[in-house]
């Protein structure tokens, strides 16, 4: 499947999910990272999308496709799929962290072993080009530029405005060109189209 990478226009009625237009007043452009590496990896990752955009104060735009990395740090575990989204939001970053935080726990996210193994792992990468830092939350992401498995999606959904998308893009591609991680291309998809494979 290709995926759409296009934006919805803003002066449409509904936005990508077929929510009313103005239903949220201000919204933010933020960037989601999303990984799994225990049962069905890749429903993990669509469920995970789904709940996300469910929100009425939050909408998936667009999805990178899906890659396959060996994982980092604790190594003794399966191998994850990754990939970023791109989503428009009204909530204030420390909701969307929470936000993300409550997906991960209704879709059985345990936290036993750093790094260790995941049914869902969701990171809030950036939030516009907002710079925070506290005990609960860093923006950006402080990991991020190490870390292939974040770069690579990333550069795919990240606006070419933003002012890290350069170092990004930089990154990413070095990243695939030394195998960083072992990534390779898994899947590709089509985000209106996600969920029509999963119906049954």
């Amino acid at each position: 499947m290709n995926m759409d990478m296009s934006f919805p226009s803003e002066r449409s009625p509904q936005d990508a999910s077929g929510k009313p237009a103005g239903q949220t007043a201000k919204r933010g452009a933020a960037y989601v990272a999303l990984g799994s590496n225990l049962g069905d990896r890749e429903r993990s990752l669509f469920e995970a999308l789904q709940l996300l955009n469910e929100h009425p104060a939050a909408d998936v735009l667009r999805v990178s496709p899906v890659y396959e990395t060996d994982p980092v740090g604790y190594t003794q575990q399966p191998a994850f799929l990754n990939m970023v989204a791109a989503v428009r939001t009204s909530l204030t970053p420390r909701e969307l962290l929470r936000l993300l935080l409550d997906i991960e726990r209704k879709l059985g996210r345990v936290r036993d072993v750093r790094w260790g193994p995941r049914t869902i792992d969701l990171d809030l990468l950036l939030y516009d080009d907002r710079r925070f830092e506290d005990d609960e939350l860093t923006l950006p992401h402080p990991r991020m530029m190490e870390r292939a498995f974040v770069l690579v999606p990333l550069r795919d959904v990240l606006h070419r405005e933003h002012p890290l998308y350069n170092q990004v893009a930089e990154l990413a591609a070095d990243a695939l060109r030394d195998g960083k991680e072992g990534i390779a291309l898994w899947n590709t998809i089509n985000w209106h189209n996600a969920f029509a494979r999963f119906e049954n």
